[in-house]
């Protein structure tokens, strides 16, 4: 399936060079836009394009907040740099005149911003500007822009203008965000917010989607539950893609190479959209997790791929204390492209054994050329001219495996400290077993002085377990667990919220059994899985000088327990096999999906009418009182899908929540999908006809309005909606 052939991530790094390139297109001889071998990112031979003298066009390229989180998520300013930009700003910021210089413009079609770039213009900063906006902008807003060009007098300085349909933040080739921030779960549940401003956040959502579905190339087919925020942007998204093929003689998804018609073949060959309400399952976005990727995530506050750790200024006297650093987790880092979704105790074998490659590769080179180190051969002249010129090829290629290695064992060292200062193994181990965890033992944990430095661990266990018993939990018995959390130092205001919607979750969620069993600690498997830490606390000075972290990496991991997790489905992972692959879900699975809207933005069939911003309210105060979003009680006007629809496979889809995104789904996604389809980017197809669709690689792309931890989402969410409560 050509959809399969570029993941959302090299789609978007294609439409931002050629941003970069003048809105010039790839040269014809490129059939991709990265080369995983590169650490850029970028194909070494790509070229800005030349001036009528065969010389680089050099540039200025100017954003605002969201355009400069689009950017920074994919791109470094090597690759900037490799397609002439030779500086980079914020519309907001002070800038000087450039005058022979070029500008690329790339941010959001607001009043505000077009007045900066007429300000601009009219004061000469740069000699021409091509004008690039995040999503389209409104015809009044482009009318404005063209009064305020003709007052100032500055068309010809405007060299360009593009809507290009880029208003989302990819973090890894499959994982995306609207960059909404953490309150739009709040804005979607709160009583008190003005139907104008539900009604902004809504067409913002559907204008993020909108552009993602552009820069995937495909029109998908789109399903829903019934009621609530997803009917209403699934309903304004079909209208807008529907009006989009139907207004526009040339639209977006014809006349490209990337693009395969949607029109022709079956819907499989489409992907499906799958828009849900966060409301759906909100234990995801409380729970500890024991991946790579969720840990950095939760303990180390991961933000648009970059992390701050606090490192040693001296491992061998730590009196002189500490220094932070900063840190890009990009895709192209081949460590953590490769133990990301990893459980953590297993990502120290894999650094273990890379410091060995790594040791290995650098002791042969010096021993072919006589040097005594890698340092000293930079210097040394004395080598035959053969091994010499050998070597130094090979020479950037470990220092920079020899950077990454540092890096890593840097953050799992954080991570470890984070770890055992919060006893975050033990909470992550309770909440596998969470059900069987009675009100007593609850309440005793929540007394324990000793169980980990940080209060909000206690309330998240608390609120997971509360979310998920069906122990009968009394007035009495929550004024005791209450006084429980405020003794720990614990902030409880979001209980309020969550007693009103404990009913609703519970009716919505999908649990699982795991597949295989967690594996303990044991006296054989175990202590393999830890002899990786060991191994690199034993032997880490001999590999890795400038990095070493000394003897305070064995006292971090003793008492850490080890262990591998279930192997189980969300909610929200159940429900995209239940619509991707029908024939394989369980019963209750698609008993939960049965009702979901049906639109085909390609068919004038499959559509709804347009609920009005109360009506969503309406549908939310149902839902916080027991109504099951999704089910026959569902309010608001759709399309029901018919028996055929409903039992159609997809080998690709989008799943979209609304209201914030987690990384636990997102790794448990791409778990299921490497489970049963053996899913990734440029997959393809291992058979067909009949029956094909179970037997093909499957890819699930995964989004939200924002990625939000666990912190975060109870203090600027479920806190602000539990005030509201109570």
């Amino acid at each position: 399936m050509a959809s399969l052939q570029l993941s959302l991530r090299d789609r978007q790094v294609g439409s931002i060079e050629k941003i970069l390139n003048l809105n010039q297109a790839p040269s014809p001889n490129s059939e991709q836009h990265h080369d995983p071998a590169n650490p850029s990112g970028l194909i070494p031979q790509s070229t800005p394009i030349l001036d009528s003298e065969g010389e680089p066009i050099w540039k200025v390229l100017v954003f605002d907040n969201l355009g400069r989180d689009v950017i920074s998520s994919v791109l470094r300013v090597n690759d900037l740099r490799a397609w002439g930009v030779t500086m980079h700003l914020n519309i907001n910021s002070p800038r000087y005149p450039i005058p022979d210089v070029p500008v690329v413009y790339l941010l959001e079609p607001t009043p505000t911003n077009l007045q900066l770039i007429t300000s601009d213009l009219s004061r000469n900063l740069y000699s021409a500007a091509y004008i690039n906006f995040l999503s389209s902008i409104p015809r009044a807003i482009l009318e404005d822009f063209a009064s305020q060009t003709a007052v100032a007098g500055t068309a010809e300085s405007i060299a360009q203008v593009y809507d290009q349909y880029l208003n989302f933040i990819v973090s890894e080739p499959d994982l995306f965000s609207l960059g909404m921030g953490s309150g739009t779960y709040w804005a979607l549940n709160s009583a008190q917010i003005k139907d104008e401003e539900l009604d902004a956040v809504v067409d913002r959502i559907v204008s993020g989607l909108f552009s993602v579905v552009v820069t995937m190339g495909t029109i998908p087919v789109i399903r829903c539950p019934k009621g609530g925020a997803a009917e209403m942007i699934s309903v304004k998204l079909d209208r807008k893609l529907r009006d989009h093929i139907l207004n526009s003689k040339d639209n977006l998804f014809s006349n490209s190479s990337q693009r395969p018609t949607s029109s022709a073949g079956p819907s499989s060959s489409r992907p499906v959209l799958i828009i849900l309400d966060r409301q759906l399952d909100i234990i995801p976005m409380l729970s500890h997790s024991w991946t790579y990727q969720a840990l950095v995530h939760d303990v180390l506050k991961m933000h648009l791929n970059r992390i701050t750790v606090e490192t040693p200024v001296d491992e061998s006297n730590p009196a002189r204390g500490v220094t932070k650093r900063s840190y890009d987790l990009s895709a192209n880092d081949f460590f953590w492209e490769r133990n990301a979704s990893v459980p953590f105790p297993q990502v120290a074998e894999d650094i273990d054994a890379e410091l060995t490659k790594y040791k290995e590769d650098a002791t042969d080179i010096t021993r072919k050329t006589g040097a005594s180190s890698i340092e000293d051969l930079q210097n040394d002249t004395s080598a035959s001219a053969q091994h010499l010129k050998a070597a130094i090829t090979l020479l950037p290629e470990l220092r920079e495996r020899k950077a990454t290695l540092d890096m890593h064992m840097n953050i799992a060292t954080a991570l470890l400290k984070g770890i055992k200062d919060r006893q975050l193994d033990n909470y992550f181990q309770l909440e596998e077993n969470i059900t069987k965890q009675s009100k007593s033992q609850i309440l005793e944990l929540l007394n324990d002085d000793d169980k980990g430095k940080e209060p909000l661990d206690k309330l998240r266990l608390f609120l997971i377990w509360f979310l998920n018993t069906e122990q009968e939990v009394s007035r009495s018995d929550m004024e005791r667990f209450e006084e429980a959390l405020k003794k720990a130092g614990a902030e409880t205001t979001a209980l309020a919220y969550l007693r009103r919607v404990r009913e609703i979750t519970r009716m919505t969620m999908m649990t699982s059994a795991p597949s295989q069993p967690a594996q303990q600690n044991s006296s054989t498997g175990g202590d393999a899985l830890f002899r990786g830490f060991s191994s690199i606390s034993n032997r880490l000075t001999d590999r890795l000088k400038d990095g070493a972290l000394g003897a305070n990496f064995e006292n971090l991991i003793s008492g850490v327990k080890n262990f591998l997790p279930a192997n189980k489905d969300l909610t929200i992972t159940k429900i995209t096999e239940s619509i991707m692959d029908p024939a394989s879900a369980s019963s209750s699975a698609i008993a939960k999906t049965e009702n979901y809207l049906y639109f085909d933005p390609r068919n004038s069939n499959a559509r709804g009418t347009m609920p009005p911003a109360a009506q969503l309210r309406n549908q939310q105060s149902g839902a916080a009182g027991g109504m099951m979003p999704g089910g026959l009680g569902g309010l608001g006007p759709g399309t029901g899908a018919s028996f055929g629809q409903r039992r159609q496979g997809f080998n690709e889809a989008i799943v979209f929540t609304v209201g914030g995104g987690s990384m636990d789904e997102y790794g448990n996604l791409q778990d299921w999908a490497r489970r049963t389809g053996g899913g990734g980017v440029g997959g393809a197809a291992t058979s067909s006809g009949a029956g094909g669709v179970a037997a093909l690689k499957k890819r699930v792309v995964y989004g939200s309005t924002e990625l939000v931890n666990a912190e975060d989402f109870i203090a600027k969410e479920l806190a602000k909606l539990g005030a509201e409560s109570a």
